[in-house]
């Protein structure tokens, strides 16, 4: 196996776990951005491979790159918005409706 077969796998795998990590700590806003962000990178890496082996233009990964970030702030500014009003970041104690 060649290694960038083995490194595609390595970055499903990891896309996996980011699922399944959200999926059991559901609860507290923090981890479920952690694992929003680690299966945003395993998909920016995989779009380099792809974009790679294709020979195109890298732009689309630059505007997925942007949106990442973009992402990331607002998940931040909205976490500490939400421990400044009620202390900590479970879901549980939160009534947001």
């Amino acid at each position: 196996m060649n290694s960038i077969m083995f490194s595609i796998m390595i970055m499903m795998i990891m896309i996996i776990t980011g699922l399944f990590s959200i999926a059991a700590k559901r609860n507290h806003i923090l981890a479920v951005l952690l694992s929003l962000e680690m299966m945003i990178l395993a998909m920016f890496t995989l779009l380099v491979y792809l974009m790679n082996y294709l020979s195109m233009d890298f732009m689309f990964i630059m505007t997925f790159l942007t949106l990442a970030v973009c992402e990331g702030s607002l998940g931040l500014s909205i976490l500490v918005s939400i421990v400044r009003k009620y202390g900590d970041d479970n879901f549980q104690n939160l009534n947001l409706i």
